[in-house]
């Protein structure tokens, strides 16, 4: 919070893009196996808004708040299986430096931040119950890359929380803002 509150006071150096940006991006979550061969692991889903303040043309600082579900189904106990969704929120910032510039620009980038988690649980073999528990708040980080061509977005992350619950996402999106002046 710190370094994003500095950046924004901080006099804006970049000369070809507009100071600020807002990515949304939406995208498409893997979480690892769990080793059970029992436990399918299916995929998930993000959601991410992202504000993004350029320090220069090659160097922008971020924000980034992002939702993402993920799905286990157990389908080894006959016709009475369960499922489990774990939801995660992050909040972290983040930085970003481009490689180019131009109409297109690929990008690496990293952040670091909290990440709070709850789990769903629905169980057929209770009769369909529903339960909903926190797991509590754990500190992540995750690496990106990417690219910008025009306003569209497209970039690829690893999220490490420290536990089973990393996941890769692959997000499309695009951002309004941070064009060229």
């Amino acid at each position: 919070i710190s370094l994003l509150g500095i950046a924004v006071l901080a006099k804006a150096q970049s000369t070809t893009y507009h100071a600020f940006k807002i990515d949304l991006t939406f995208g498409y979550a893997i979480p690892p196996s769990n080793g059970d061969v029992s436990t399918n692991v299916k995929a998930g889903a993000t959601v991410t808004i992202e504000p993004h303040y350029r320090i220069t043309d090659a160097l922008a600082v971020g924000f980034r708040f992002e939702g993402a579900g993920l799905g286990y189904a157990d389908t080894n106990s006959g016709d009475n299986s369960s499922a489990n969704i774990s939801i995660i929120y992050s909040y972290c910032p983040s930085l970003e430096y481009y490689l180019l510039k131009g109409g297109f620009r690929p990008f690496i980038g990293a952040g670091a931040g909290i990440f709070d988690q709850g789990s769903i649980s629905i169980n057929n073999n209770t009769g369909g119950s529903t339960e909903y528990a926190s797991i509590g708040s754990k500190f992540g980080f995750f690496p990106r890359a990417g690219f910008e061509a025009g306003h569209l977005r497209i970039s690829a992350e690893y999220n490490i929380l420290g536990n089973n619950s990393n996941y890769a996402a692959f997000a499309l999106g695009f951002f309004f803002g941070g064009g060229r002046k």
